[in-house]
Order: C-alpha cells, then sequence, then structure tokens
C-alpha cells in the first residue's frame, strides 16, 4: 500500500477521539474484503506427487523438430535458431543456459 508522506499524521489524541461507529465501519470494511475459501474445493484440482497417471491420455499434438530450430545441449530444450548463443564443442547452447 503506498504512504503518502504529505499528509497530515493523527496524533495520539486525534486516534482516541474516533468514534466507536467509525471503528466499526472500518472493521466491517476490512472483513468484507476478505474471500472465504473451501479448502476441498481449492485441493481438488491438485495432483499429487506419485500419483497413479496410468489412465490419463496426452492431449498434446507434439511436432518435430523443424530445421529452424536447435536442441539445447545444457537444459535440453528446443529453440529457435535466433536463441542460438554459441556453440561449445560442435553442441547448440542457448542464450538462457550461456
Amino acid at each position: 500500500m503506498a504512504t503518502d508522506y504529505d499528509t497530515p499524521r493523527k496524533t495520539d489524541d486525534d486516534l482516541n477521539e474516533d468514534s466507536i461507529e467509525e471503528l466499526k465501519a472500518r472493521r466491517n470494511d476490512k472483513s468484507t474484503s476478505t474471500v472465504d475459501v473451501d479448502e476441498f474445493e481449492a485441493a481438488e484440482g491438485l495432483e499429487l506427487p506419485g500419483a497413479d497417471l496410468s489412465n490419463e491420455e496426452l492431449a498434446v499434438r507434439v511436432l518435430p523438430k523443424q530445421q529452424d530450430e536447435f536442441t539445447c545441449m545444457r537444459c535440453f530444450l528446443v529453440h529457435h535458431r535466433s536463441q542460438l548463443a554459441r556453440e561449445k564443442n560442435g553442441q547448440p547452447i542457448c542464450r538462457d543456459c550461456d
């Protein structure tokens, strides 16, 4: 939250003068901004490590490496030739790994 240092600060006397209604209104405003999340619903979409995925099928179309692409020999990701930083011992290295 940004702080405006030019605004006048309240003294201890000013803080004591706040009305009970104003304090209740502030408390109600703060409590309405929180969201009640059901933990069971939030955890429903999580996958646990070691979960049985033998019945799952991939729904991704995999394309073979194109002529203008290379496989980085450090991270083993396929990149476009524009991401080639250098070749070390004849093996391509991407800009991220360089």
